[in-house]
Order: structure tokens, then sequence, then C-alpha cells
């Protein structure tokens, strides 16, 4: 099984140079297997947002290489970061952060369409998606119109969209009532399931956590 992400010897401080100067990440190793879901727990300000930031290319580390599906990320220029953000990593937030303005079938084609997809494959893939999380009846739902719980399994399928080989998720289920939080998190692993990519998820929830294929932990910049 290769691997859909890798971190060797991740670091990364703020404030360089002066007395306030704080060292967030201290020489974080870690690998996620295509097709392996880990939950990532952590403490409030232990670094959790600043690692996924790095691991999803949207931040850099100070040192440490980032490869991702066996291809080295630290010598891309910008472009080459951005279509790698776009089209190989998915990101879920604790917030939807959907279109208010758009359906739910609209909100999980645009991101196919920045990538190239043309708008009849996008539609038949985005609803293709809605269906496996039970939304197909709700495709042409703004999301003011959705429950909570509806909201983000259309989040769930727009960050799967472009078909990324890497998920990346921040307290996704952290906004929800725990019956709701429970049932979106099943449609989530099944997603993820289908689709043989690698997840790395983060949460307080650790119940949800146990039930993923690992849990790794990160404590005072360090993974123990």
């Amino acid at each position: 099984m290769s691997e859909a992400l890798v971190l060797e010897g991740i670091t990364k401080g703020y404030n360089k140079g002066k007395p306030s100067e704080v060292q967030v990440l201290r020489g974080v190793d870690l690998s996620i297997a295509k097709g392996e879901v880990v939950a990532l727990v952590a403490p409030s300000g232990a670094g959790k947002s600043t690692l996924l930031h790095i691991a999803g290319l949207l931040d850099t580390p100070d040192q440490g290489r980032v490869v991702m599906g066996g291809r080295e990320m630290g010598g891309l220029s910008d472009r080459l970061r951005t279509e790698a953000r776009r089209g190989d990593v998915g990101f879920i937030y604790q917030f939807h952060h959907l279109l208010p303005e758009f359906t739910a079938l609209e909100n999980v084609v645009i991101p196919q369409l920045a990538n190239g997809v043309s708008k009849s494959e996008a539609s038949a893939r985005a609803l293709n998606l809605l269906e496996k999380v039970g939304l197909s009846a709700r495709a042409d739902h703004r999301p003011a119109a959705l429950s909570g719980g509806e909201q983000q399994r259309v989040a769930f399928c727009r960050a799967l969209a472009n078909g990324p080989g890497l998920l990346l998720a921040d307290e996704p289920t952290g906004n929800l009532d725990p019956g709701t939080s429970d049932q979106v998190f099943g449609a989530l692993m099944d997603l993820v399931r289908s689709t043989g990519m690698g997840a790395l998820i983060a949460t307080h929830n650790l119940e949800l956590a146990a039930r993923m294929d690992r849990v790794v932990r990160l404590n005072q910049g360090r993974m123990g």
C-alpha cells in the first residue's frame, strides 16, 4: 500500500528571532497510506491546525519534507502548489463554508469547473457524490434550506469533488449535535472508504477517533 502523505522532520515557528518566538512544531514525522484513515488528537494550542495547513500546502515548514502521493512538494512553484491543493487535496472544516447563493449541486460542481472539468461531467459527478450521502433529493436546495448535518455532508462532497488522493479535516463534526455528528461521520467514512484516499482527521471526539484506522497524538509540537 503506497503512501498518500509523508511528513518528515516538520518544524514550524512564529516570530522568528524575537523574544516572543514560539516553536509550534518540533520535528513531526507522519506517514498515511492510501486507504488509511488516521485520527489526529491534540489539545488546544498544540499545533494541530498548523500541521494540517502544512500537510495541505497552505503553509510551508521551516524545516522538513512534505511528500504527497510520492511527489516532493517542497520545491514547487506557487502555481504548482496551487494546482496541487486544488486537485490533490480535499479540505473539510468545522463549519461548512458553502456558497449561500448556490444550490448543493452547484457547490459541488464549482470546484470541478475551476479544475477544468466540463459542466456536464462535473454535474454528473456531483450528483453521484450527493447520492452517496443520501442528498440526491436535496441537490437543488440552497444551504439555508438544509439542516446543519446536510450542509456538512455537502461540504464533504465538495472536498471530494476533484478526486483528491488526500483528505484533511479539522473537527468536521465539531459543530453538530452528538446524534447528527455520528450520522455525518458515518457518511464521511463511507465516502473515504469508497475512494481509497488517505485521510487525516483532527478531532477532540475520542469515540469517533476510535472508529478510525489509527490514532496519532500531537503534544507540545511532537508526535507521541
